[in-house]
């Protein structure tokens, strides 16, 4: 899904705060920022304003003078690639390094573009960015704005200059959303998280699905760092119905024991959030290493955090003994992750494309369960018939009543029951009814929320009045 707001990428040695300046003007600390060169790796784009100016900002990797078949080489690709089509660039220096040969080989390359280039002399606050701001004339690219991202001095200086080359260009506001027009917040774009261990593929498999490199890959464990959000449109086979898909590439998740850069660390948590953004996520598993316990970590991972969950087992076209390969993992699954029942398991290939309309199929039907509401009148049939077929047990002969149960929300599905002594309840029972609701509303393969709810005693909150008790599966 192509935005509709003007793009500004920003390009610049490594180091010299870009993805600072990515996060000023997102309002969101969405790039990792590290003093370590060279963090940034593939393009992250944001919805950015600046002053009531609205824009879509492209973070870009340091820029690198390296052969295109190394690390450094494809990132410098990765740059170039992104001003293609772009508005305007924002050439960022350090102001108090000064200008450095890298530099001037950036400028050379930018004045050969149609883009309209501006040079940001960032880290300008006090008078140890003076000399720099200074040097920066020589770029031949105009007036320099002295800028510090970090403390957000000379954004005002930033607007003027931005503004001539996307104010008209700015696209016209939406009306506000009124939360009580609609039970629930309608569907968007598929938010589609793809998670997994390190050199699962999964940088590979959303080019495949993209249909150009437009993630950076290659051999090296670890490549991905930042989590990267790119927007799509899928033709469904099916159909032909033309379907908006928001890919989520995150970085690889190893053990906790393994993580110990602080880089990676960031990483890592940085994939977290993205699962937490997800709607439905991809677990990628390598079908030549098959399940193993980081695996299953990850995926109960992604269902404590509520997601919708499926798994893809990638590289199927090298699998050997593939039947008994997908079958172990299946069961690995199901005695694993116990608490979601039916997860959907698809073999894949990122570099064939085996498998992946499929899959995007089922990941669009996952989201309708996750987002299912269960009419109350049906959900209470369901639930007295329950209740008949396996009464809730009397501890120390105290009877424990189950009155009524309600949904009380979707995404995942959460239904809170009420009822009194609900403290003494077994979680075996909590279990009974999870199965039964998901068996019986068809919300396989998704998390099940139940809560169960005491109403409150006035005069003695000891004897069930107001608790508050919670199942999940």
């Amino acid at each position: 899904m192509a935005s509709n707001l003007p793009t500004v990428v920003i390009v610049g040695r490594p180091n010299v705060g870009k993805s600072t300046l990515f996060n000023r003007l997102v309002g969101k600390k969405l790039a990792l920022v590290d003093d370590q060169p060279g963090v940034t790796r593939d393009r992250r784009l944001g919805e950015a304003s600046l002053l009531g100016l609205d824009f879509q900002a492209v973070d870009t990797a340091g820029w690198e003078d390296e052969d295109v078949k190394t690390l450094s080489g494809r990132m410098r690709q990765q740059t170039m690639a992104a001003l293609d089509g772009a508005d305007a660039a924002l050439f960022v220096i350090d102001a108090r390094a000064g200008l450095s040969p890298l530099d001037e080989e950036i400028a050379n390359w930018l004045r050969e573009q149609e883009v309209p280039v501006i040079v940001v002399a960032n880290k300008a606050e006090g008078r140890a960015g003076e000399g720099g701001i200074y040097e920066s004339y020589a770029l031949g690219l105009g007036d320099p704005v002295p800028l510090s991202a970090e403390h957000g001095e000379g954004v005002a200086d930033l607007f003027d200059a931005l503004r001539p080359h996307i104010e008209f260009k700015q696209p016209e506001k939406d009306e506000p959303f009124d939360p009580d027009s609609e039970e629930d917040e309608p569907l968007g774009p598929l938010k589609l998280a793809i998670v997994g261990r390190p050199n699962a593929g999964k940088s590979t498999l959303i080019n495949r699905l993209l249909g150009e490199d437009r993630l950076l890959t290659g051999p090296e464990a670890g490549v991905t760092r930042d989590s990267i959000a790119v927007d799509w449109e899928w033709t469904d086979p099916r159909d032909g119905e033309t379907r908006e898909i928001k890919l989520i590439d995150t970085a690889g998740m190893r053990k906790r024991a393994k993580v110990v850069e602080k880089l990676e660390k960031l990483s890592v948590a940085d994939a977290r959030r993205a699962v937490d953004f997800a709607e439905v996520v991809v677990l990628l598993l390598d079908a030549t290493q098959g399940l193993e316990h980081q695996d299953l970590k990850i995926a109960a991972m992604a269902v404590e955090e509520g997601r919708a969950l499926m798994i893809a087992i990638n590289k199927w076209d090298i699998a050997e003994n593939a039947s008994s390969l997908f079958n172990g993992i299946k069961e690995a699954l199901g005695e694993g992750l116990a608490q979601v029942k039916g997860l959907p398991v698809f073999a894949v290939s990122a570099i064939t494309g085996k498998g992946l309309d499929p899959m995007l199929g089922a990941a669009f039907e996952l989201r309708e369960t996750w987002s299912k509401r269960v009419p109350t009148a049906a959900l209470n049939r369901w639930f007295d018939d329950a209740m008949l077929n396996n009464p809730p047990p009397a501890p120390k002969g105290k009877r424990i009543k189950l009155r009524y149960i309600t949904q009380a929300a979707t995404r995942p599905p959460r239904f809170v029951v009420f009822g009194t002594r609900l403290e003494m309840l077994p979680k075996s029972y909590e279990r009974y009814l999870v199965n039964g609701i998901r068996k019986t509303f068809a919300l396989e393969g998704v998390p099940v929320r139940v809560n169960l709810r005491s109403p409150k005693n006035p005069y003695d909150a000891n004897k069930g009045g107001g608790g508050k008790y919670s199942g999940q599966s």
